[in-house]
């Protein structure tokens, strides 16, 4: 670093033989880094906040360690703490993906835990990524059919893999000759299995939780509670398949007999060698005394974090987080934040007044709440996580601010919520709940395929599928049966060619205070979360916008929302049908408060903590101006995976751009994802007869504005037989030329409209060859008829120079 004269921040990557302790630079990165942020809310030692005043030129011992307020920055930060990070991988939700991990990134986030031991740390961490699991051990049952195969090569589960391995016989040295991870780690690993196994192996007669005492179990409580276990996998444990369902519940009841509570730590950055000032906390069981007085003044309220970034689960909620707290705080509260990703701003310590560096289960909510005494807790900006809890904090008397359980319960629950619109008399698509496959193939047999199968408490469409045929339909019915057993599975007819319309609004005590409406660009059948959408819409009429209206307030006035809400409808022929309704903060609620310049998450923290508010003007809605959101995709990573779009989401990132008109605002947008406008050759491979129709304007203009057009065999012939000239290629599995992955390889293709035949995974081999190589070669890939329309209509009608570059201030 002398050497090159780095000013300010910097990352430095070593490869270390730990055999003959031997070490290589691998790469120096003279910029901030992904893992600098880990660093900064690891230690508390913030590092862009000091590398930022270095480059002003100030020095160290100018700075004071904003964690101490005392010592200066040039005190190396020391540690009394464990901190583990672990990536989230979403690669369940893609067709045919790798799942091996490697040398390119193909994480969609991170999560950070704290403990005082290795054990501790670990198994918060695996419950914090939220893949349902409980730990290092009392998972489900992983099945596995080469254990030395699933070792040696690593994928997004081999921490489980090694549970396995421990589990059938495998030692520490075995399992180290395949993996090549550090004995130390795997040595951690196993005292927690050893744990597991004692517990596992104690008679019912050592476990008698009416007694005062059992002193065999009692040591090993307190022994498996030092090592991270959680109530639910001690009862596990315990119980094994007999579990009960308040199995936790009597564990966590007879803990705190034996008064086994965890204690409440402050992080700072000098292992407690001078106070720390800021209140920046986790909760530990290795440990006697809390460090933070608590008064119990039911001044402070409790926000709950979004956890893990995830696909569908991103910056959104962190912004909504975000501005709750400042809410909060300028309210006159205490502002108290639970949340353990590190990426987040949320989980920067000066944002509230304490941050609870930890789990977002129900075990470490209850006792947070139990210590800080709050005068409630904000469960509707955090996304499904927060959700997911309401009706098991209510059973414990906890006070939610806004809408209340047994109404989040209500919108939750498919069966509930379908069977109050019936009431209601709001149409919806036909539906029914899963009860047996055969109910299914009758209701089948009058709705037609294709169908929707959608399971209860889910976000970002996780397991939701479109079934086009009777063998898809069994497969996902086990899928989504599998992810929420307790909760209902609804089938429902699937409305094909329908506009896709979402309802952002605010609410207080069931009436409507504000409200955005906006409007899919690409039909029903994309998820929200990766279709393109526009606000204020520009194609809706206005008798549609209306009865949208209507049908929200009779929702809103059902449900007795306080705080904010999302409804997704279905629009066909202005006639419209309610989709869904989440009773919180939607992905879309950041988009419609930054172009309509109204902080509805503002708005909403008011009405959750019982303030009048003034609703916002009518005229508000007259905007001059058009934005668009835009999904951004990461496919590149995501080897082998089919790049086609449907009700599962799939997008990593999203940008909203702003226009004076449709076309500007869109066409901002796709170069903003990284969509390059075609030279001159774009490919149409358009599937269906009612998309090559949809198109063929399209095909018109790119042939007018002198673009050339190739086409594969049914498209080509549409084409010409519509004046259109288009060059004949073929398919892949043609072995004839000029062939499609020739001219994709040869990079001779600058854009690929690929149109998908139908909605099955089984969706033919070329087309998926054609998509598949488009996103290998960087070539600019859209699967959406609507979509493909829009753009080429756009960069026809409008050239990129002719964008204007405007602030967001200068849109009124």
């Amino acid at each position: 670093m002398r050497h090159l004269g780095i000013v300010g921040e910097c990352n430095v990557q070593y490869a270390l033989d730990t055999d003959s302790e031997d070490y290589r630079v691998i790469e120096v990165n003279a910029r901030l880094s992904r893992s600098s942020a880990l660093a900064s809310k690891a230690t508390g030692y913030p590092l862009a906040f000091v590398a930022a005043k270095l480059g002003l030129g100030y020095g160290l011992f100018d700075l004071k360690n904003s964690v101490t307020k005392t010592t200066s920055a040039f005190f190396e930060p020391s540690l009394d703490y464990i901190v583990v990070k672990i990536p989230r991988w979403d690669l369940g939700k893609f067709s045919g993906v790798t799942k091996e991990i490697g040398s390119s990134m193909k994480s969609v986030g991170e999560i950070m835990s704290i403990g005082r031991t290795f054990e501790e740390a670990i198994q918060k961490g695996l419950r914090m990524i939220g893949q349902g699991m409980h730990g290092f051990v009392e998972n489900k049952e992983l099945k596995i059919d080469d254990i030395d195969k699933a070792l040696n090569e690593p994928t997004d589960e081999r921490i489980f893999v090694i549970s396995k391995a421990f589990r059938v016989g495998y030692t520490v040295d075995q399992i180290h000759d395949l993996t090549k991870i550090d004995k130390w780690f795997l040595h951690k690993l196993y005292n927690i299995l050893e744990t597991a196994q004692k517990i596992e192996a104690l008679p019912p007669l050592d476990v008698d939780l009416s007694k005062s005492e059992n002193s065999n179990f009692d040591l090993l409580l307190r022994i498996a509670k030092k090592q991270g276990f959680s109530d639910f996998q001690i009862a596990r444990a315990v119980w094994k398949e007999e579990m009960p369902d308040d199995g936790s519940d009597k564990i966590r009841a007879y803990r705190k007999s034996l008064n086994i509570v965890p204690v409440v730590k402050q992080i700072d950055t000098l292992a407690a060698e001078y106070p720390a000032q800021t209140n920046y906390l986790y909760l530990t069981y290795n440990g006697s005394e809390n460090d933070v007085q608590y008064v119990g003044d039911k001044r402070s309220v409790i926000v709950l974090g979004s956890g893990a970034y995830r696909i569908g689960s991103s910056v959104e909620f962190d912004w909504c987080s975000v501005n709750a707290l400042k809410t909060v705080r300028e309210e006159g509260y205490r502002s108290v934040m639970i949340n353990y990703n590190p990426e987040t701003v949320s989980t920067d310590y000066d944002m509230c007044d304490r941050l609870y560096f930890d789990e977002l289960t129900f075990e470490r909510v209850m006792d947070i709440v139990e210590l800080e005494n709050p005068h409630g807790v904000i469960l509707s900006v955090g996304g499904q996580i927060p959700n997911n809890l309401a009706v098991r904090l209510d059973d414990y008397d906890v006070t939610i601010l806004g809408t209340q359980a047994d109404k989040i319960d209500n919108a939750e629950n498919r069966h509930k919520f379908s069977s109050m619109l019936d009431e209601l008399e709001i149409d919806q698509p036909r539906w029914k709940e899963l009860t047996s496959l055969s109910d299914i193939e009758s209701f089948v047999d009058v709705v037609g395929y294709p169908v929707l199968v959608r399971p209860s408490y889910v976000l970002s469409g996780a397991a939701m599928n479109v079934c086009s045929n009777y063998d898809e339909l069994k497969n996902f019915l086990q899928l989504a049966a599998d992810i929420s057993s307790k909760y209902p599975v609804v089938v429902s007819e699937f409305v094909e060619n329908a506009k896709e319309i979402e309802f952002d609004a605010v609410a207080d005590r069931g009436e409507i205070v504000t409200y955005a409406i906006s409007e899919h660009v690409e039909f029903a059948g994309v998820h929200s979360g990766d279709a393109t959408i526009q606000f204020p819409p520009q194609r809706l009429y206005v008798e549609t916008a209306r009865k949208v209206k209507k049908v929200a307030r009779k929702i809103a006035k059902a449900l007795e929302i306080t705080g904010p809400f999302n409804i997704q409808f279905l629009a066909k022929e202005n006639k419209i049908r309610v989709i869904e309704c989440n009773l919180r903060a939607s992905r879309s609620i950041p988009f419609v408060s930054k172009v309509l310049k109204i902080n509805f998450i503002d708005l909403a923290t008011k009405v959750m903590l019982g303030l009048e508010v003034e609703k916002p003007s009518k005229n508000a809605f007259d905007l001059d101006y058009v934005g668009i959101k835009a999904s951004q995709f990461s496919f590149s990573r995501l080897q082998k995976a089919d790049p086609v779009l449907g009700v599962d989401m799939a997008s990593t990132g999203e940008v909203g751009c702003l226009g004076d008109t449709f076309d500007e605002a869109l066409l901002t947008s796709m170069l903003s994802v990284g969509y390059t406008i075609p030279k001159k050759n774009v490919l149409f491979s358009t599937g269906p007869a009612k998309s090559k129709a949809e198109l063929l304007e399209s095909a018109k203009l790119l042939h007018s504005k002198g673009f050339n057009l190739f086409a594969t065999g049914g498209s080509q012939k549409f084409l010409k037989n519509n004046g259109v000239p288009a060059t004949l290629v073929y398919w892949p599995s043609e072995n004839k030329s000029p062939n499609t992955l020739e001219l994709l390889q040869d990079k001779k293709i600058d854009m690929v409209v690929n149109i998908p035949k139908n909605l099955s995974v089984s969706e033919l081999k070329n087309g998926y060859m054609i998509r598949r190589t488009s996103i290998d070669f960087n070539i600019p890939l859209i699967t959406n008829t609507r979509l493909a329309r829009a753009f080429i209509e756009a960069f026809c009608n409008m050239d990129v120079d002719d964008i204007e570059i405007k602030s967001w201030d200068e849109f009124h």
